[in-house]
């Protein structure tokens, strides 16, 4: 089944959701690196979209800010590119602090959908654009080609992933947000990757959208140290786009969040992607960290698990859902919140053993094979149903028994989860 809970106070809607010269070639055969939202529909003009960021009011977004705005939190936002003077990012991008080797056109976007990501992070509202979850954070740009990337000639001049990564990890940006992905492991990007983890860099990635198609594994969602996102609406349910697997490390909105229609920045839009839940995930952890700036990755991305919402145990997260739905404002209402050992890392199983695969039916899912995060490829096997009600994210209150349902600031959750396997 599709991972799910029902709700009624709004958690998520539908919106609109490789780089370097040697792996082109590569990519052009098996698939490009491709931004992570899709379905896009009209929406609204830049002074009515607010009103449409119904995760906010769900998040309890004023509680929070009156805790921690996301100030003095980099993000580096690495994408189609950043554009700096849409009224909600003025003032919100640090175009000085790309390093040149890698700043190439890095505050023109090609898409319109790397500066969605930002200001989903960082925006701060002005002229009724975006509100991001993290206003007071900044927004470092960097663009790669992904796929919508027409001109050959930007395509070869675009910088390399694999660099990109490693400039941003010798960088004070403490998290880095990748709203793309692509079925292709590059061993020069798992190299980048880990040397990032090493510079303490926390690393988010949107874990796919083709589900209903062939759910691949996303890279680079599925390496190691990269934190894995799922989409999920309004109802509290995973989106049935969202891919599952191993990787799926948390849940975040991703449907019915509102994005720039294209790169003329004359309209919002609305569609579906795990594009979103990625940035709202980064903003989750800007949040966080600007509360507790000492504080490591590994106790920023620790806290966030142990708050998600999940019915289930924390040892056994969901294929759907991960460790469950992200909620930032149960980290910052308690500010005695401990994080664990600053060098334990909360996904150590994932990232060195990681699972083989559980291949006993669940309540809630069909029979698959869920690939380690450790390993270099391979597919999961698709859920065969696609019913609406299955694995949960966002509980706060167990309400009573055998139905599991759950309150979530107010709305109830049904909940029937689906195991990621032992």
């Amino acid at each position: 089944m599709v991972a799910g809970i029902s709700r009624r106070d709004g958690w998520s809607a539908p919106i609109a959701g490789r780089n370097g010269r040697r792996v082109s070639a590569v990519c052009s055969a098996l698939g490009a690196l491709a931004v992570l939202s899709a379905g896009l529909a009209p929406g609204a003009a830049a002074a009515d979209v607010q009103p449409e960021q119904w995760y906010l009011s769900a998040m309890k977004a004023d509680e929070m800010w009156k805790v921690s705005t996301g100030k003095g939190v980099k993000v580096a936002v690495v994408d189609t590119g950043v554009n700096p003077n849409t009224a909600s990012l003025k003032g919100q991008v640090l175009v000085g602090e790309v390093p040149k080797a890698v700043a190439y056109k890095a505050t023109e976007d090609y898409l319109g959908h790397g500066t969605s990501m930002a200001e989903l992070i960082a925006g701060t509202g002005a002229g009724g654009g975006l509100k991001g979850l993290a206003p007071g954070a900044k927004i470092v740009p960097y663009r790669i080609a992904l796929k919508g990337l027409k001109n050959q000639a930007e395509k070869e001049k675009a910088p390399d992933e694999a660099a990109v990564i490693r400039a941003i990890a010798d960088s004070d940006a403490k998290i880095i947000n990748m709203s793309f992905g692509s079925s292709i492991d590059v061993p020069e990007v798992r190299a980048a990757v880990k040397y990032a983890q090493a510079k303490g860099k926390l690393m988010i990635a949107g874990t796919g959208n083709d589900a209903q198609e062939k759910n691949f594994i996303g890279y680079p969602a599925a390496y190691p140290y990269v934190v894995g996102v799922a989409a999920s609406d309004e109802n509290g349910k995973v989106g049935k786009f969202s891919e599952h697997g191993n990787y799926v490390d948390l849940a975040s909105p991703g449907l019915n969040v509102p994005t720039w229609c294209d790169n003329t920045f004359r309209s919002y839009c609305t569609g579906q992607g795990t594009s979103q839940a990625t940035a709202i995930a980064s903003a989750s952890a800007a949040l966080v960290w600007s509360a507790h700036p000492d504080w490591t990755a590994n106790q920023v991305l620790a806290s966030l698990i142990d708050t998600a919402g999940r019915d289930w145990a924390k040892d056994d997260p969901s294929t759907y859902l991960g460790y469950g739905l992200i909620r930032p404002r149960k980290v910052l209402e308690n500010s005695s919140f401990n994080p664990g050992a600053a060098g334990t890392d909360p996904l150590a199983k994932e990232n060195a053993v990681g699972v083989t695969g559980d291949t006993s039916p669940s309540p809630s899912a069909s029979t698959s094979s869920q690939p380690s995060k450790s390993t270099s490829g391979g597919q999961t096997s698709a859920a065969a149903s696609s019913s609406e009600s299955s694995d949960n994210s966002t509980m706060w209150v167990a309400l009573g028994a055998a139905a599991a349902v759950l309150v979530v600031g107010g709305g109830a959750f049904a909940v029937i989860r689906s195991r990621r396997g032992a």
